[in-house]
């Protein structure tokens, strides 16, 4: 992709509107900046370009966050990227210990573009860590790890490199 595609400037302004009053656990950082810090990490910490892993990157947290629904993203944004997203997105209906469960189990079998945008939320979420106190910094680092050790299954080629990125930055923490 050597220039930004429409859908893609269109995503950012939607994802844009959807965080809009939502912020950071610092209470002074724009939500929004972390969405759109997991695409600019997929397209130039782990080098993927592809429009639509690029678009699920930048929206990945629309559904779980928002009021955002899956039929908005496919109205949008075409069936396989609201798939991914809704892939991204945890069911906030279930009780936590159910909820990760099966999120863990939905990131383990999911493709690859899948697995590509949550290594690049777990890599700004680790690189956003000082900004959380020391329990919460515990929880992040358990957390990290469990989406690894799910995210490691039958891992395809074109995870390997983000895999090992993350699993780097992840070891400096931990």
């Amino acid at each position: 992709m050597s220039k930004m595609s429409p859908a893609l400037l269109d995503a950012v302004a939607f994802a844009a509107r959807a965080h809009r009053s939502q912020m950071r656990k610092d209470r002074e950082t724009p939500y929004v900046s972390h969405v759109f810090r997991v695409c600019l990490i997929v397209r130039h910490l782990f080098g993927i370009d592809d429009e639509d892993v690029l678009t699920a990157a930048v929206l990945h947290d629309t559904v779980e966050d928002t009021n955002t629904d899956y039929d908005d993203l496919v109205e949008r944004f075409g069936a396989t990227v609201a798939a991914w997203v809704a892939a991204l997105s945890k069911d906030k209906r279930m009780r936590e210990e159910q909820r990760e469960a099966a999120y863990m189990q939905t990131l383990a079998s999911a493709p690859w573009q899948v697995k590509v945008c949550k290594l690049a939320d777990i890599y700004d979420n680790l690189t956003d860590f000082a900004n959380l106190a020391a329990k919460g910094r515990k929880k992040a680092l358990n957390r990290s790890r469990q989406y690894l050790d799910a995210l490691g299954r039958d891992l395809p080629k074109q995870v390997k490199q983000p895999f090992e990125i993350v699993s780097k930055l992840l070891s400096r923490l931990s």
